[in-house]
């Protein structure tokens, strides 16, 4: 440096104004104070113990897919239903928009509550105290997360929720977020795609606090019969654990008989007090009202006492224009028979479309097919989308690894959502495609 650089430099330290060298000095302060680092243990730990969701992994495993041009794409990837909305719970949202002006209370409304217990009355041939055995919730999804924050005690030592394996996220986001260990119990093929409730090691049962149950189940839409729930109320017994019993699917099945419900399996076995069992149940796939958010919990009163004291500060009171398009749903079979029949006719023309290419049958209930693939699952379902302009799920993606196995792994699940036509367009190519694998039966 010359003699003049160093003067002018000295100078400028000189003449730098005071203010400046503040700000200056604050730099490195206001940069530790925006550093990532900082917040990084504001965040609740256990989020990182969160996987990946299933439709996240999809699109990474689909990215950068060029499907046909000349292709419509069809999904039957999400378990969306696209049935038109009934017109008249359209309407009955819209008669009550006047309740936009006041705050609702979490109880929901005496008129809903007895609309519920009326249907699961009619449905099931059981009977519910409004006031006490009954609660509505925004939708199916939110309330089987909370239930884990409900009635899981994290302080009690290796505290496990129990999970059907494959099964539908929410139940291990809960689990975990809840503080607990998951154990997940694989379906056997073999029974119907029944739970293995005799696998879970003895070990495992005793430190069970909750038992996620899905039945119809997703994605295999079996149905749990007597002796299952028989099995699963002496293993309650024995130990104490919650049962929370999925039953969204309920009002979709094929056969004679309506799907066996959790509190009718217990009012048969003399259980009519529900003890430690609640049930989870939905408007959206029952009424084609997804966006609704609707749904009731109903079960034991003890229980749902300390659901509904939860719910409170959790801020998950249904808005007053809903519960009424709820009472008039509840208070209607016709539009659920219409429904299910509009299903009725997609599988049956879907299957034998099927059926020479792959090894799928008829489900219990619900609108999936739980598929077996010829390979890899992912690689089938990136293929299809890639060769066909067809969009699956992965089974591997709604299972987890236990005991070294992923019982999801080399099937698909195909939801039946779509209009009939894109559902027999879709299975025309996903024939075709299975029709061009070397390892296809």
């Amino acid at each position: 440096m010359s003699g003049n650089d160093g003067n002018n430099a000295e100078r400028a330290v000189v003449m730098t104004p005071p203010r400046q060298v503040a700000r200056r000095a604050a730099r490195p302060r206001i940069a530790a104070l925006l550093s990532p680092d900082r917040f990084a243990a504001t965040v609740n730990p256990r989020l990182d113990l969160l996987h990946t969701y299933p439709f996240e992994k999809l699109r990474e495993l689909t990215h950068g897919v060029r499907p046909p041009e000349g292709l419509a794409p069809i999904s039957l990837g999400i378990g969306e239903p696209r049935h038109p909305t009934p017109p008249f719970i359209r309407q009955a949202l819209i008669d009550h928009l006047d309740g936009l002006a006041v705050y609702p209370a979490t109880l929901g409304t005496p008129e809903l509550r007895r609309a519920c217990a009326d249907w699961a009355g009619r449905r099931y041939g059981i009977a519910l105290d409004p006031q006490t055995q009954v609660l509505p919730v925004n939708g199916s999804r939110e309330a089987l997360f909370a239930i884990a924050q409900t009635v899981v005690d994290a302080a009690r030592g290796e505290a496990t929720v129990v999970c059907p394996n494959p099964f539908y996220q929410i139940y291990e986001g809960a689990a975990l977020l809840a503080g607990a260990r998951t154990h997940f119990a694989a379906v056997d093929p073999a029974r119907n795609f029944a739970v293995d409730w005799d696998g879970v090691p003895e070990s495992v049962w005793r430190r069970t606090q909750l038992v996620y149950v899905c039945s119809p189940g997703n994605p295999t839409g079996a149905v749990m019969p007597l002796d299952e729930w028989a099995r699963l109320f002496e293993l309650s017994d024995r130990h104490g654990f919650v049962i929370a019993s999925d039953e969204c699917y309920s009002e979709i099945w094929f056969g004679d008989a309506a799907p066996l419900g959790g509190l009718e399996a217990a009012a048969r076995l003399d259980r009519g007090d529900f003890r430690r069992l609640v049930m989870f149940t939905s408007l959206s796939k029952r009424s084609n009202v997804p966006g609704l958010r609707s749904g009731f919990v109903a079960g034991d009163a003890q229980l749902l006492a300390a659901f509904a004291r939860y719910r409170t500060y959790h801020g998950s009171a249904m808005g007053p224009a809903v519960q009424a398009a709820s009472v008039a749903a509840w208070s209607d079979e016709a539009h659920v028979a219409a429904n299910r029949a509009l299903y009725r006719e997609k599988f049956a023309a879907v299957l034998p479309i099927l059926r020479p290419v792959m090894d799928v049958r008829l489900p219990d209930a619900g609108f999936y097919l739980w598929a077996p693939t010829p390979g890899d699952d992912a690689a089938f379902a990136r293929g299809l989308l890639e060769k066909y302009n067809v969009t699956v799920l992965p089974g591997s993606y709604l299972a987890r690894e236990q005991d070294g196995v992923n019982p999801g792994r080399g099937r698909v699940r195909m939801a039946l959502v779509a209009p009939v036509d894109e559902c027999v367009e879709a299975a025309q190519r996903i024939a075709a495609y299975c029709a061009e694998q070397p390892d296809h039966r």
